[in-house]
């Protein structure tokens, strides 16, 4: 199995999971005018959108820096290592997004755009 590949298509459907978190549940929610029901939010619910925000941000930093490593021929297991790192680290992040820990969300995100940074050196290095 090629885990890099994996990994593209679940950090592409992170956006989506971090969007339904922040409408489970919701009584009041417009289907109508999403985007102005959104900006209205507060807590958890702000939290998670916020999160699905960052994730379609991270995303194609993510996919060109694998796909880019690919291209230069990067070992497959290094390619492979480094996006199931990024993708945990998103996890982590998404989570703690959520559950407002300010200082283990950055230190996620720099796990997660380090991990991308490495994608690219090791592209240059190959």
């Amino acid at each position: 199995m090629n885990w890099a590949y994996l990994c593209l298509l679940t950090a592409g459907l992170m956006p989506v999971v971090a969007a339904g978190i922040s409408k489970a549940g919701a009584k009041d929610y417009d289907n109508h005018h999403p985007r102005a029901w959104m900006s209205q939010l507060t807590g958890r619910r702000a939290r998670a959108d916020a999160a699905q925000a960052n994730s379609f941000e991270a995303f194609p930093f993510f996919a060109a820096g694998v796909l880019v490593a690919m291209h230069a021929g990067v070992d497959a297991l290094k390619v492979d290592a480094l996006a199931v790192a990024f993708v945990l680290a998103r996890v982590v992040y998404i989570t703690c997004y959520i559950t407002d820990r300010a200082s283990s969300r950055s230190l996620a995100w720099s796990v997660g755009y380090l991990c991308v940074l490495a994608l690219f050196v090791l592209a240059l290095l190959a």
